[in-house]
């Protein structure tokens, strides 16, 4: 490990700390700053095994009154944000590899050609989803100072900095600090699904707008240095898409006004962006020479790009105001706004043409192709917005036309005679749907959906994906509605394969629909599809669900190429290994072999957006690691796995979901344990996103989503959803004489590999004792023997994967990442103990609210969060 990680990063979450703590003595005085100072120290000697110190933290906490309790848990709270911070910004400062360089190597190790190479630029998609999911706990307005902050780190060890400039970047971040202290860190309100969309904006505008272009210039540069291949000038290897304003998956507050309003507040935040990048053009391209193109467009204008770039900027200023009287309420003439990309592009192609064939191409590929590159990236809309919905809502919008038209009831209809039935009508010219019909409030919705799609522009969606889909009418259902409503293009329909069953039987449902003529013409010979992480992993286990989705992706595959259609696969990843999170280059290569042909589609969320994409430097370093990982997995496939793997990972899985189901389903000890062991029924208070915790109030422990059921488990440091069953089946499998065959699986094959590595870093987050505490105070007696028997498997897999692994430790392998770890568990230790103490006074209050306790609580659920990091 570089000893610049154990000096300059330190030295910085020590600076911000000793600020903060200033921060706080400003405001309540020396004797807090003491007791906070005394708590850290505790909780890191607790955290490396003192007894004493632990029974300190508990004593004093105990002995502290509610709102002394909510102090303590702002200021470490605030301590783990600021030590993020400084890792984030560590990370952007200091490249510790060059990912593309890397594959370089890799390619001349393996002599591979110029010509194979740029076959795999030519598919290289790289298409990241922004997801709003309930774990992005940081407030924007904190986010906004976070980012200001992080700016100041960067400035600050620049060494060329005289010691007045460097003295009032030091005021600055006390002014960020203070500012953070003294902002009230927990909303008081759930934020909208307008609100979370305005903020995916906002990461675009202040990250992904400069990270983006910059990426692909980086990556043109070296291609041509390496291969004498520059990316060509419509390249775009990078897409956006959003499901914020889109996704109305169980959550009622995603309405169709809902998705044209953020339609629209997309495109007005594009037209504000490309604004400002004519108006800069417009000042900088005063060179009279051009070509007789645009000489014939404006005459005699002695500023002939000027000229041509004006109206431009005079109708995305006219669509930025237009879109906002329109929100407003006032009557607009939308003829004056930009509706399409090549509104955009023709008059800058027109510049850049010109001023490559006057001599100018250094102009021509400045400030001007970075513009052309954002036009093919973001487009007039900024991003496209997938709509998602679940299947049931279809089936209920045929259930009750099919009764009203005296036909039956849809839903009591075999799969056959759906299928005959929409065919049918997707063949008939006359419409389906009663202009006079009145529907229930929710089908009308559904409708209303379908009527906002047809009435913008293809350019400004992504695809429709399909919950819970089950059967082939599920996809032609969806069809069939966009199309009766007004949608004349063919917008892409993917089924989302979620529980083991789906996605074990998504091959054949896929099949099923190849297999329709009228279907295969209409896809033109592209096939999404969505693979669910989650609800997967909370079904059967992290091991078992990890199997069925690479058997799913494998079959579809071969669907694929035995239709000859390209299939695009759409990863429903999250930040944590029960949602399939995963660094991305291990990701990328545990696929199977030909699952990224079709480009690599993959949801980002939360916090992990802030992680990965909230800096221009962190977004280009992460877009650098998607795009070398795909295309060496496209150069260099994974091995398919021999026939005595696939034995071996099949038995291994279907015994990792029977211990994973006899706990979590047949024990029923398990929903009383959990309920009570951990914060789960507070978390429900907690306004993270705008998506209830349920997707049905009424259901118990099966309707509660996976982001909350991963959450929960996260803040005890069981994270128990990651790893339970899995080691235990591993077990199963070494008694049973195949240690050998493991350890060949372990060298030779990436997806089992990928296995061991995401449980690695699951331990490096666990801890069985701080688990024990919570059931120590909050666990009664008669439930106690389940958390015991639970933390007994997860040490046994700990140490069974140590030897598996042949480490001593677990992060042996990351030591950057245990690292950062081991940074951030002083301040979280003392928050666990905090909030253990809070749940039992809550508790013991019962249905009497205290709104000092639950805030302080809602503070140590944020600042664990933040600790623990990819935590749902």
């Amino acid at each position: 490990m570089p000893k610049i990680l154990d000096s300059q990063l330190k030295e910085t979450v020590r600076n911000l700390g000793s600020t903060l703590g200033d921060m706080i003595r400003a405001q309540l005085g020396d004797e807090w700053l003491q007791r906070i100072e005394a708590i850290r120290l505790d909780g890191r000697e607790s955290y490396k095994g003192d007894t004493d110190c632990t029974d300190k933290l508990k004593a004093l906490f105990s002995e502290l009154e509610d709102e002394q309790l909510l102090v303590v848990g702002r200021a470490f709270s605030q301590f783990l944000n600021l030590a993020n911070i400084a890792e984030q910004e560590f990370n952007s400062a200091n490249h510790d590899q060059d990912s593309i360089q890397e594959l370089f190597n890799h390619l001349d190790k393996d002599n591979v050609s110029a010509e194979t190479f740029e076959k795999a630029v030519n598919q290289l998609s790289i298409e990241l989803v922004l997801t709003a999911h309930p774990t992005e706990v940081t407030r924007r307005t904190l986010i906004h100072k976070h980012s200001e902050l992080a700016q100041c780190l960067r400035q600050i060890h620049q060494t060329s900095l005289t010691d007045i400039e460097r003295d009032k970047i030091r005021t600055r971040i006390s002014d960020l600090v203070a500012q953070a202290w003294h902002t009230e860190e927990i909303r008081t309100v759930r934020p909208t699904p307008v609100d979370e969309a305005r903020w995916g904006f906002s990461v675009i505008e202040n990250s992904l707008w400069e990270a983006v272009p910059d990426f692909v210039r980086e990556l043109s540069t070296k291609f041509e240095a390496k291969y004498d291949l520059a990316l060509p000038l419509d390249a775009a290897p990078v897409k956006l898409s959003s499901w914020m304003g889109g996704d109305r998956d169980g959550n009622p507050f995603v309405t169709s006004k809902v998705t044209q309003q953020v339609l629209l507040l997309a495109r007005k935040r594009a037209a504000k962006l490309f604004a400002q990048d004519v108006d800069m053009l417009q000042v900088e391209l005063s060179m009279s020479d051009c070509d007789d193109t645009i000489r014939a467009k404006v005459g005699d204008e002695l500023e002939p790009y000027r000229a041509l770039l004006r109206p431009l900027l005079n109708k995305l200023t006219n669509t930025k105001n237009g879109i906002a009287e329109f929100l407003n309420g006032e009557a607009v003439d939308d003829n004056e706004w930009i509706s399409t990309k090549d509104e955009l592009l023709t008059p800058l192609m027109l510049c850049y043409n010109s001023l490559q064939a006057c001599g100018m191409s250094v102009i021509a590929d400045g400030r001007l192709l970075d513009t052309i590159r954002r036009v093919h990236c973001f487009g007039v809309h900024l991003l496209k917005l997938d709509i998602r919905q679940d299947s049931e809502r279809h089936a209920d919008v045929f259930s009750e036309l099919t009764r009203h038209l005296g036909m039956g009831d849809y839903t009591n209809w075999s799969e056959e005679d759906k299928q005959a039935f929409l065919l049918k009508e997707l063949s008939s010219k006359r419409p389906l749907f009663p202009s006079k019909w009145q529907p229930s409030a929710d089908v009308q919705e559904v409708i209303d959906t379908c009527k906002v799609v047809a009435q913008h522009s293809e350019e400004g969606f992504g695809i429709y994906i399909i919950s819970m889909a089950s059967l082939p009418s599920d996809v032609l259902s969806v069809h069939l509605l966009l199309r009766e409503f007004g949608v004349t293009w063919p917008m892409p329909v993917a089924p989302l394969f979620e529980t083991l069953d789906d996605l074990n039987a998504a091959s054949s449902v896929i099949d099923a629909l190849m297999n329709i003529d009228w279907y295969r013409g209409y896809i033109q010979g592209h096939q999404y599809v969505m693979i669910g992480y989650s609800d997967s992993a909370k079904d059967a286990g992290a091991m078992a669900a990890g199997w069925a989705q690479y058997e799913s992706q494998e079959a579809l595959v071969a669907i694929a190429e035995k239709f000859g259609v390209e299939l695009t696969l759409f990863h429903g990843r999250g930040g944590t290994i029960g949602r399939g999170g995963l660094p991305a280059h291990a990701a990328i290569l545990s696929q199977p072999p030909g699952s990224l042909s079709g480009g690599f589609r993959v949801t980002e969320q939360g916090e992990t957006i802030r992680y990965k994409f909230g800096m221009p430097q962190l977004a280009q370093r992460s877009l650098s690691l998607y795009a070398s990982a795909i295309l060496e997995a496209l150069i260099s496939p994974p091995p398919a796995p021999k026939q005595e793997w696939r034995d071996l990972i099949t038995e291994v899985a279907a015994n990792a979901r029977d211990n994973y189901r006899n706990t979590v389903r047949h024990d029923e000890s398990f929903v009383p344990y959990f309920r009570v062991a951990t914060p789960e029924q507070e978390l429900g208070k907690l306004p993270l996103g705008s998506r209830p915790a349920k997707r049905k109030p009424s259901g118990g422990i099966e309707s509660l989503r996976a982001i909350p059921w991963i959450f929960a488990w996260a803040q005890t440091r069981l994270v128990l959803p990651s790893w339970l069953g899995a080691m235990k089946a591993v077990q199963t499998a070494i008694d049973a004489g195949h240690r050998p065959l493991i350890d060949d699986m372990l060298a030779n094959w990436p997806f089992f590999h990928s296995r061991f590595s995401m449980l690695d870093m699951v331990f490096g987050k666990a801890d069985p004792r701080i688990s024990a505490e919570y059931d120590k105070r909050l666990v009664p007696e008669e439930l106690r023997h389940l958390g015991d028997a639970l933390r007994e498997e997860l040490n046994m897999s700990m140490s069974l994967l140590l030897d598996v692994l042949q480490q001593k430790e677990v992060m042996e392998s990351d030591p950057k990442g245990n690292e950062s770890m081991n940074i951030r568990a002083g301040y979280l230790q003392p928050l666990h103990f905090l909030q253990i103490e809070l749940l039992e006074r809550i508790r013991a209050k019962g249905d009497e609210a205290d709104p000092t306790l639950e805030r302080a609580m809602m503070v140590t659920i944020a600042g664990i969060a933040v600790g623990m990091r990819n935590t749902g």
